[in-house]
């Protein structure tokens, strides 16, 4: 071998060395970027009952039943910020109501039993009717909740409402895909992405399962943190002694 060509060859070889260096620093990267459980499908583990009762939330087979009474929250033992979050849930009751909120401050706010926060909303199919409410109601709303602010992109008043009804009636599963970055929130019903609202007054806090009267059924619920992101103090919930 000439001295011109193994200078090419060892100069091929550094080349070669740098580029699987950096494939393999990227794939640590993206690596670091996986799902994790919120629910153990065993015990409340990482969960705190706020308001509710014992006999509110129990675990059987793998499912977190909430009996929904009586009504309050139950919140995670930790504040999330930028993530997404799967969780899939299935009403019992025909017009049952419920929701899990992001960013909560995971406290009963005032003389409310439910927390402020941004709520993403689970109705069953039969609640307007019940309540003699027009179709505007519907599953998969996203609103702050108490005196937090947020733009809703399909403005129902302050509340963001599905552009498309996706979710299956008591009895069924459904899933909903959670992206929460920054202050914004996009939501996919059942494998399709139909609603938003951004620009939120709080960007950090706890995440809540609420109990609101019915019961209701919580399985597969896992989340995937990702980077911070430039955030002020006033943007944090408050942390839970």
């Amino acid at each position: 071998m000439t001295n011109q060509r193994a200078s090419y060859f060892l100069t091929g070889l550094f080349g070669l060395t740098l580029l699987f260096s950096s494939y393999n620093l990227r794939a640590q990267e993206y690596d670091s970027l996986n799902f994790k459980p919120l629910f153990n499908g065993k015990d409340l583990t990482g969960w705190v009952d706020v308001n509710t009762s014992g006999d509110t939330w129990k675990v059987e087979d793998g499912v977190l039943i909430c009996s929904g009474k009586p009504i309050g929250v139950m919140r995670s033992d930790r504040q999330y910020e930028n993530f997404i979050m799967e969780i899939e849930w299935m009403h019992m009751e025909p017009g049952g109501n419920s929701g899990v909120f992001i960013w909560s401050e995971g406290t009963p706010f005032k003389d409310s039993r439910l927390a402020k926060g941004m709520e993403v909303q689970m109705l069953e199919l039969e609640w307007a009717t019940q309540h003699d409410r027009t179709d505007a109601y519907v599953h998969g709303e996203l609103f702050p909740t108490m005196d937090m602010t947020a733009v809703p992109e399909n403005p129902r008043g302050n509340r963001s409402k599905s552009i498309e009804k996706r979710c299956k009636g008591k009895g069924q599963w459904n899933k909903y895909l959670i992206i929460a970055v920054d202050g914004n929130v996009k939501l996919a019903i059942n494998g399709k992405f139909v609603n938003g609202i951004r620009d939120s007054s709080r960007k950090k806090g706890y995440l809540c399962l609420e109990s609101e009267g019915s019961e209701i059924h919580f399985r597969n619920i896992r989340i995937m943190e990702l980077p911070d992101g430039v955030i002020n103090p006033e943007e944090i919930a408050p942390l839970v002694d």
